[in-house]
């Protein structure tokens, strides 16, 4: 539940009408820029944290900024007048930002960091608006950034950039991350996965204690057993790659007001030829977990691509690439979740038989959910699974589950079924609860009903369809037992219906 009042969700859209008239439209630049000066607030709030401990332990303390009177930082700059606010911010502050260096992943894409605001009143307002916020407040932050990127499907933004929330915390459930595990994301867009990976683990790991009440009557997580894992989780655990500088910059911001100090954040083609000579840990079984909603459109210079890839799967499409990528970048034993559209399952060139083949062979296919071809509306129709495998092992059964509905209606305009919500969603007309449930108790004996929404299938089977996945080439339909009247009854009712006819003709012809 949000822990936003409706008085900050109001600020926050007044600011975003402000961006617009104010001649930023594109909805990512304007999440850029908020994202620039909540980082400005954090730096000086992080600078006067540090002051205070030295003051106490009275130890030095090496800031990042030069003392307290310093005007790039925030608590400074904010008093100015606008047009000395606009001077310092643009020529001061954001050169700063480039300058900085080393303790949080955010410093990396400041390099090309520029001040998009040009007019006084409106850096003013963003000022004042971003100083009201809570970001000095654990799950509020979070909240906060989420409603900022919600903004993005209102917006009707690429849908590449933003995976529904309720479809990523079921994947995540799928999966049961553990705190001692390490967890990527090949091309992470806005950074979705993780964030709610770090959620997933934050309810998880409360005790009775830890458990808080907001000021909305809301539960607060504070994760007060993670503690023993908390280094692990801040600079080791998050992992995440994508080749749109702006995407990263948001992923960096959104996974920083979501607790985890410094996440692992990187501008590469995962599919390219560098992954693996900048990123070697990663790129070849570094990973426990792997959450992904991959581009799928793309088709790539067969040249670019890594040849450990290409051997295995010899294709341009970056849909079937990215389930290899994923398989080499999980260690033995890892396991992902990961949405491909429907093709994948049963498409019949080469290529695609033979990642089913390597999948159902080599490792172990755990389950195919099937999704509602609504679910990434407005954006595209596109029918969707997700996957579920886990590297090495044998396939033995396979686990379908054809999702008819979400809780949400299933056209453009998405629609809530139900007021009441969850952790996936509206409760009503929401098969995701169910799956979930089904995939937990799940029986190679029990579950061979292959007209239900869910069943198993032995791998004999798959092998014996060419591999294929889809849950339509498994699924039976119900067979209902037809009732028909005795032949002799119709014969009565037609030698009626004849008479009627003549007499009704006979009527006519009297009338001409």
């Amino acid at each position: 539940m949000s822990t936003m009042t409706t008085q900050q969700k109001s600020d926050i859209d007044k600011l975003w009408t402000e961006f617009w008239t104010g001649g930023i439209t594109n909805p990512l630049t304007v999440i850029e820029q908020i994202s620039f000066l909540m980082f400005a607030r954090l730096l000086d709030i992080m600078e006067t944290t540090g002051e205070r401990k030295a003051e106490r332990t009275k130890k030095p303390f090496q800031g990042r900024f030069s003392g307290k009177d310093d005007l790039r930082r925030w608590k400074n700059f904010k008093q100015k007048d606008a047009g000395e606010m606009l001077r310092v911010v643009r020529d001061e502050v954001f050169p700063h930002f480039r300058k900085l260096n080393g303790g949080t992943t955010f410093s990396e894409y400041m390099q090309d960091a520029q001040l998009m605001i040009q007019k006084q009143g409106l850096l003013v307002s963003a000022v004042t608006m971003i100083d009201k916020l809570p970001i000095a407040d654990g799950d509020a932050k979070g909240d906060l950034y989420e409603y900022l990127l919600s903004k993005l499907t209102t917006a009707g933004i690429n849908g590449q950039f933003r995976t529904p929330r309720h479809i990523i915390r079921f994947m995540v459930e799928l999966l049961e991350p553990q705190p001692t595990e390490t967890i990527g994301d090949p091309a992470c867009g806005t950074a979705g996965f993780l964030v709610s990976a770090m959620q997933y683990l934050l309810e998880k790991h409360t005790s009775a204690q830890g458990k808080l009440k907001g000021e909305n009557g809301e539960t607060i997580y504070t994760g007060d057993l993670l503690e023993p894992y908390r280094e692990h989780i801040q600079s080791g655990m998050f992992h995440g790659f994508d080749f749109d500088a702006t995407m990263l910059r948001i992923a960096s911001m959104n996974l920083m007001l979501h607790g985890v100090e410094n996440p692992d954040i990187h501008y590469q083609d995962t599919l390219s030829n560098s992954f693996p000579e900048k990123f070697p840990k990663q790129a070849v079984g570094g990973f426990n977990v792997i959450l992904a909603n991959p581009p799928f459109k793309g088709s790539l210079d067969e040249g670019d691509v890594h040849p450990t890839l290409t051997q295995r799967v010899k294709t341009k499409k970056t849909e079937l690439l990215f389930v290899a990528l994923i398989l080499r970048m999980l260690e033995k034993g890892g396991r992902s979740a990961t949405i491909v559209p429907d093709g994948v399952l049963f498409g019949s060139s080469k290529a695609h038989t033979e990642l089913r083949k390597l999948l159902v062979r080599e490792n172990q296919l755990e389950a195919v959910i099937s999704l509602p071809s609504g679910v990434f509306k407005p954006y595209a129709g596109v029918s969707t699974a997700i996957l579920v495998f886990t590297k090495g092992g044998k396939t033995d059964h396979v686990f379908f589950y054809k999702v008819e509905a979400d809780g949400f209606s299933l056209d453009d305009r998405r629609k809530e079924a139900s007021e009441e919500h969850g952790r996936l969603g509206p409760i009503e007309k929401n098969d995701l609860y169910d799956a979930l449930e089904r995939w937990r108790k799940r029986s190679a004996k029990k579950d061979t009903d292959r007209t239900a929404k869910h069943f198993m299938v032995p791998v004999k089977e798959i092998e014996e369809k060419n591999f294929e996945l889809s849950v339509s080439r498994y699924k039976e339909a119900k067979h209902v037992e037809g009732k028909y009247e005795p032949p002799k009854e119709i014969i009565v009712r037609l030698r009626r219906l004849e008479k009627e006819i003549a007499n009704e003709l006979t009527k006519l012809e009297g009338m001409l």
